[in-house]
């Protein structure tokens, strides 16, 4: 009995003393489990950047009578993409074809999909970093403490199955996006339908940052589905039976 308290108490100072004592090994960096984590932190950068920094406008000519000179309508919109919220702007504010166009918007709120792309991707580089952190300063920490390895595991396994809800939701609502900024809103604004007055589709700005985020939102889904297997390596799970006398602390198996 005395033994068993002696080695929980020398087992607590242990764990103590490297809490308190930031060592930098950046041997971790070069093994599966860490340099997995350095491409999964670039990975969310990139996810997020390119998404929530998109910021575009959808173009339209009008013209009222034969021989009027033509007037292009702008509507401006980014993220987070609550379109009926961009209305359309003509040249220096003026009446087009005796229509106030500040009245009339673009169709669809996809703010939802979008904020909670952007929004697991920013914490997810948080939650990298301080992983990291936790590999390159603290490794015996790691290493020794049960714990820690299980719940980055539960992390991982819960932050692959939200990429792919997240990146999923988010591709439909882009591809929606595309639509209701594209030729067809000739055919949803009103004062288009209106006799002598002729609406024609000009341009929309290019959404292949969009579609770079929609990429990179499934590739950190695979990143993070394939290091599952080397953080569950570092689990009780993967070696249950390889706990030694030294206070019940089971020997390093990746990093």
């Amino acid at each position: 009995m005395a033994s068993n308290i002696y080695l929980v108490r020398q087992r607590i100072s242990r764990v103590g003393q490297r809490m308190s004592s930031f060592q930098l090994n950046l041997n971790p960096l070069k093994e599966p489990l860490g340099f997995i984590k350095v491409l999964e932190w670039i990975a969310s950068i990139f996810a997020f950047a390119t998404c929530g920094g998109f910021k575009g406008k959808t173009e339209i000519q009008v013209s009222c009578d034969k021989g009027a000179e033509n007037k292009t309508i702008t509507a401006t919109f980014g993220y987070p993409f609550r379109l009926n919220e961009a209305s359309f702007q003509s040249p220096q504010g003026v009446n087009v074809c005796h229509v106030d166009w500040k009245n009339y918007v673009l169709i669809g709120d996809y703010s939802s999909s979008s904020q909670f792309y952007v929004t697991f991707a920013v914490f997810v580089f948080l939650y990298c970093i301080a992983a990291l952190l936790l590999y390159v300063g603290y490794t015996n920490l790691y290493r020794d403490n049960r714990k820690l390895p299980m719940t980055d595991f539960v992390i991982t396994i819960v932050a692959t199955f939200l990429w792919l809800v997240s990146t999923s939701a988010w591709a439909k609502a882009l591809t929606d996006i595309k639509t209701a900024t594209g030729p067809s809103i000739v055919q949803e604004l009103k004062p288009c339908s209106i006799q002598g007055t002729l609406c024609q589709f000009v341009s929309v700005t290019s959404m292949g940052s969009l579609n770079v985020s929609v990429i990179f939102g499934f590739l950190n889904m695979i990143l993070w589905g394939g290091n599952a297997w080397f953080v569950y390596k570092e689990t009780s799970f993967h070696s249950p039976s390889n706990t030694t006398s030294q206070g019940g602390i089971p020997p390093p198996t990746g990093i």
